[in-house]
C-alpha cells in the first residue's frame, strides 16, 4: 500500500511536471500577435462602448446632479432671503406692536390720573362744602349760643343772688351788671 501512494504522487508530480516542461500560452512568443490583435480590437471595442455609451450616461447624471445642487442652492438662497426678510418683518411688527402697547398703557394711565384728579377735586368740594355749612352750623349756634349766654347769665346770677342773699334782686340791675362784664 505504501508502494502505491508513492506512485500515486509520482504520477501526478510526473504528469504536472511534464505539462510545466511547455510554455505558458500568454508568454508563449509565437502567439504574440493575435494576442495585441485581440487585445487592440477589445480595447477599441471597451474604448467606443465607454466613450459612446456609459460616459455620455455618467456626464448626463453628474451634469442633472449640478443643475439640482445648483437648483437647491438658489432655492436655499431664496428660501434664507425670504427668512431674513420675514424676521426683519417680525422685528419691525413687534416693535411697533411694543410702542402701540407703551403708548395704549401711557394713555390708561394718563386717563386713570385724570379721572382721580377729577373725583379728587369732587372730593374736596364736597369736603369744602360740608366744612362751610359745619362752620355755618357753628357759627349759627354759636350766635344762638352767645344769645342765649346773656340770658343764662343773668338768670343764673338772679339765683346766685338770690340763693346768697334770700331775696330777690331787681332784673333790670342784673342785666346792668351782666352787660357790663360781657363789655369788659
Amino acid at each position: 500500500m505504501a508502494q502505491q501512494e508513492t506512485n500515486a504522487q509520482t504520477e501526478v508530480a510526473g504528469s504536472g511536471g511534464a505539462e510545466a516542461g511547455g510554455n505558458f500560452p500568454p508568454f508563449d512568443s509565437s502567439t504574440f500577435g493575435s494576442q495585441l490583435l485581440w487585445l487592440a480590437i477589445t480595447f477599441g471595442l471597451l474604448y467606443y462602448l465607454m466613450s459612446k455609451v456609459a460616459l455620455p450616461r455618467i456626464a448626463n447624471i453628474l451634469e442633472v446632479r449640478r443643475d439640482r445642487i445648483a437648483s437647491d442652492l438658489g432655492e436655499a438662497e431664496r428660501l434664507k432671503k425670504e427668512t431674513d426678510e420675514a424676521i426683519a418683518s417680525y422685528e419691525q411688527s413687534l416693535g411697533e406692536a411694543r410702542q402701540k402697547a407703551h403708548g395704549i398703557a401711557q394713555t390708561a394711565r394718563d386717563e386713570a390720573k385724570a379721572a382721580l384728579e377729577a373725583k379728587h377735586a369732587e372730593v374736596e368740594a364736597d369736603i369744602a362744602k360740608q366744612l362751610a355749612d359745619a362752620e355755618e352750623k357753628i357759627s349759627a349756634v354759636k350766635a344762638a349760643a352767645m344769645g342765649e349766654v346773656e340770658g343764662i347769665a343773668q338768670s343764673t346770677t338772679e339765683a346766685i343772688l338770690e340763693q346768697i342773699m334770700g331775696s330777690g334782686v331787681a332784673s333790670k340791675d342784673v342785666a346792668e351788671a351782666v352787660a357790663a362784664a360781657k363789655a369788659n
